[in-house]
Formats: structure tokens, C-alpha cells, sequence
């Protein structure tokens, strides 16, 4: 049984001592510690009988030190060897000044910090190449045995990762194909050639933005929810609880959100096709006085399916891109809520940096082979 801690000053050979009972514990001080203090105040001929002390933790003994001050020698000490030994340990700790780490400045220290920015962009890169080689697993056990393919989230994850996104993406392309028409209209018609605005809106919207807003929307859309709900379920060691029942996360978390925006975003580019031209059929039917079957009789003669097609290769590309980077930077998340901040961050701005920097790319490659 518990018993609390608590103390008695008696006087022995014309000296005081202080003899101290109970469980002198976190649990069991109370206001023993603060008393002890008050008692022994200005008190300087002290002995210490800690024989009737029963337990006796580092808070217990820090309450005794804290007390009995400079006055507590070994030779003035009754008590057993293990809180003897805890007496020391404690009074050890306390006289411990802590150190503080020296922090680089000046050229030194921007040194360092590029040196760290190199380090994690390697760090980065080998975390992405293992990220790949466990989706590349998932994926081709999937392919070798289709029943492992989760169709529900599929489903769920198609509908809530991207037909959820139509109207965003219409209204923003509606207004973007408006913009290049208005802009397109104001300055042909100085050089008198008003007429090719209608080709500036097809080509504009058919071959660069409608792809280009559809994987900037996703990016922030998409790959931030992707981050967010697996990294919160790496928090919650909800990923853990799947590992230790068997099933592979890859299989039943990255896997489907690749999927879905593999086979919605096509979709998403089409419909933002069309939200684009709608958008630069307004301005220009209402501006230049262009009927819309003029509008597309034009787009039909001198633009052709060729630039669509051209935009709608880079989806694929585009899909995979985002879901890898928001389900990677969701794996990456730590226990706490700081690390899950900067993680949705890094999926929103690594994705968008991502789909720019590939946008350059296909646009020099179809410029070589001349398309």
C-alpha cells in the first residue's frame, strides 16, 4: 500500500535530523517537497535518516537535494545503498550546466545550408526510386493477378478525384479561352487580321491550356487530398495495422488513385476543351461579330484534330505525375501535424513544378519532330 510522503525534525546528540517516511515518489509527494524546504531553512548543523523511506524515484530525490541544498554530505546521510545511489545520480544531473550548440554564421553557415539542400535533394531522389520500384511491385502483381484490383475505390476515387473537379475546370477554361480570345481580338484587329483569332483560341486552348489548367487544378485538388489522407493514415499507424494484416499499401492506396486519374483525366482535358472554345466562341461571336458555325467551320478547315490529339497525349503523362508525387509525399509524413503541413506543401509545389517542366519538354519534343 501506498503510503505518502512525509517527514519529522527531531534532535539527536545536539544536532537536528530530519527523518523522512513513505514513498517519496512523483506519485506520493504531494507538498512533502515545498514543506521539507520550508523546515529546513536556515538550518545548518542537519543529519538525514531516509532508513524509513519505503520508494524513492529521480522526482523524490531532486525534492530531497532541492531541500537540504549544500547541506547534504554522504557522511550525514542514513539510508539504503540503492537511494544512496539515487541521491547521486540526481545530484550528478543537477550540476550539469547544459550546452548549447554552437550555430554557424556567415559564410560558413550558407555553406552548410547548401550542403543540406544537396544532401536532401539526393535523399529525395533515392526516396522517389524506391517509391517507384514498390509501385512497379504492386503494379505487376496486379497485372499478373487481376483479382487483386480494389475496383471500389477505383470508382470512389474517380468520382471524387476528378468528375468532382468538372466544374472548376470548365469555369476556369471557359474564362481562360475568353481571356486569349479577348487578347487575340484587341491585337489582331490593329494589323487587320481579326479573322485568326479564331485559330490563336484553337491552337492556345486545344494543344497547351486545356491539358496545362486541367493538371494545374489536379495538382491542387488531387495531389494535396492524396497527401493528406495517406499521410494522416501514416500518423495514426493506420498503414502499420496493414502492413502487420498483409495487405500492401501500394495495392490498396497509391494503385487506385493512379488509376482514377489515369482514366478520368482524359475526360477532364476533353470537357476543358470545350469549356475553352465555348469561352473564345463568346468573345469573339460578341466582339468581332463571328458567328460560333463560323467559329468552327474555321477550327475544322485550318486547325484540325491534330493539336487536340497533341494535348490530350500529355494527360497520361500528367495523371501519373500527380498521383506519384501526392501519394509519395504522403507516405513521407511523420507522427506529427508539422510533418503533414509540409508535406501537403511540398505535393501541391513539386506537382505543379512537375507538370510546367513537362509541358516544356513535350512542347520542344513536338517541335523537333515538327508537329
Amino acid at each position: 500500500m501506498a503510503l505518502p510522503a512525509d517527514f519529522t525534525l527531531t534532535e539527536q546528540d545536539g544536532g537536528l535530523v530530519a527523518v523522512l517516511a513513505g514513498d517519496w515518489t512523483a506519485r506520493g509527494l504531494f507538498d512533502a517537497g515545498p514543506r521539507l524546504t520550508e523546515a529546513l531553512e536556515d538550518r545548518r548543523d542537519l543529519r538525514f535518516d531516509l532508513t524509513g523511506v519505503n520508494r524513492c524515484d529521480t522526482a523524490g530525490a531532486y525534492a530531497i537535494l532541492r531541500a537540504a541544498g549544500d547541506r547534504l554530505k554522504s557522511d550525514r546521510i542514513i539510508a539504503r545503498k540503492q537511494v544512496l545511489r539515487l541521491l547521486e545520480l540526481v545530484g550528478a544531473a543537477i550540476k550539469v550546466e547544459p550546452q548549447r550548440a554552437a550555430r554557424p554564421t556567415g559564410f560558413y553557415a550558407l555553406l552548410e545550408r547548401i550542403g543540406r539542400g544537396v544532401f536532401g535533394l539526393f535523399a529525395d531522389g533515392y526516396g522517389t526510386l524506391v517509391f517507384l520500384g514498390h509501385l512497379l511491385v504492386a503494379l505487376g502483381r496486379s497485372i499478373v493477378s487481376p483479382h487483386r484490383i480494389r475496383w471500389a475505390p477505383i470508382v470512389a476515387l474517380c468520382e471524387r478525384a476528378g468528375l468532382d473537379a468538372m466544374p472548376i475546370i470548365a469555369t476556369t477554361t471557359f474564362f481562360i479561352g475568353a481571356v486569349v480570345a479577348l487578347l487575340g481580338a484587341n491585337m489582331l484587329t490593329d494589323f487587320g487580321a481579326q479573322v485568326y483569332a479564331v485559330e490563336l483560341i484553337g491552337i492556345s486552348v486545344m494543344r497547351e491550356f486545356n491539358i496545362l489548367i486541367t493538371a494545374i487544378l489536379l495538382a491542387g485538388r488531387s495531389a494535396s487530398s492524396f497527401a493528406a489522407e495517406i499521410g494522416s493514415m501514416k500518423m495514426n499507424q493506420e498503414i502499420d495495422a496493414m502492413q502487420v494484416m498483409g495487405v500492401d499499401p501500394y495495392e490498396a492506396l497509391v494503385l487506385p488513385r493512379f488509376a482514377a486519374l489515369l482514366l478520368t483525366i482524359p475526360l477532364l482535358t476533353f470537357v476543358a476543351t470545350i469549356a475553352g472554345l465555348a469561352g473564345g466562341i463568346l468573345v469573339v461571336w460578341s466582339v468581332l461579330d463571328l458567328s460560333p458555325t463560323f467559329f468552327l467551320q474555321r477550327i475544322v478547315d485550318y486547325v484540325g484534330a491534330t493539336h487536340f490529339w497533341i494535348g490530350l497525349s500529355k494527360a497520361p503523362v500528367m495523371a501519373m505525375v500527380i498521383a506519384a508525387i501526392g501519394c509519395r509525399q504522403g507516405m513521407e509524413v511523420g507522427k506529427d501535424i508539422e510533418s503533414l503541413g509540409r508535406r501537403v506543401t511540398a505535393a501541391v509545389v513539386h506537382a505543379i513544378f512537375a507538370i510546367i517542366l513537362i509541358d516544356a519538354v513535350f512542347a520542344l519534343i513536338y517541335m523537333e519532330l515538327d508537329i
